[in-house]
């Protein structure tokens, strides 16, 4: 299948899912999760429309955002402090801050460099973290306090992995959510749901659905 077919395919799955809510299909991002992808894939993606690209890896994303200077790098995966500075340098948002230390880390930087960059942060309600990342529920005010309301590291959303086939975990960060916001006064972003999931992160209001395999096809590693 080519890469245009699959984008199709997958548009009117997400089509359907949103139409099944009754909510706006333009009101969802799809980006696509391009780890371990060629610099030249992510060009034909771009061709189709596409520019912003998520990226899992510290390193990699930072060199294709160097070589694709017109594309835009969401930082997905897990970020350690030591390479908070070329983060800051090469993607245009973080989406896996989890904790403190790395919040004013990047607080420091950002005032460093001079630069903006929106940061989401990962949230783990059930137990996953040692895994892949993410700030409990318990920890979320004491990383919130650590932003300061930096205006250089605005707070844009929550992003969450929920455990495969847990649809309810969906419910879990959406009420979060609603949580916050009317703690913070203000509204948040949700980034959760891939492809084996996406229905039902749609139907629990997700604005951002991070797609890889189903979008790019299989990986080479």
């Amino acid at each position: 299948m080519s890469l245009r077919d699959r984008i199709e395919s997958l548009q009117a799955r997400l089509q359907r899912a949103c139409e099944a809510t009754g909510r706006d299909s333009s009101s969802l991002e799809l980006l696509p999760v391009s780890k371990k992808q060629p610099l030249s894939l992510i060009r034909e993606a771009a061709a189709l429309g596409f520019s912003r690209f998520g990226e899992n890896y510290v390193q990699e994303g930072a060199d294709k955002a160097a070589a694709a200077p017109d594309l835009r790098f969401v930082l997905l995966g897990p970020l350690q402090r030591n390479k908070a500075k070329p983060a800051l340098q090469h993607f245009e948002e973080i989406q896996s801050l989890d904790r403190p230390d790395l919040a004013e880390r990047l607080r420091r930087l950002a005032e460093e460099l001079d630069l903006v960059r929106p940061v989401w942060i990962q949230v783990d309600l059930w137990d996953e973290a040692t895994k892949l990342g993410g700030c409990t529920e318990a920890d979320l005010p004491a990383l919130i306090q650590s932003l300061g309301g930096d205006r250089r590291l605005p707070l844009r959303g929550l992003m969450a992995i929920p455990p495969p086939g847990d649809e309810a975990a969906f419910a879990q960060v959406a009420g979060l959510r609603e949580r916050l916001q009317q703690d913070l006064g203000r509204p948040l972003r949700l980034s959760m749901g891939m492809s084996g999931d996406l229905e039902a992160a749609i139907a629990a209001g997700s604005d951002q659905i991070r797609i890889g395999t189903a979008f790019f096809g299989e990986r080479s590693y």
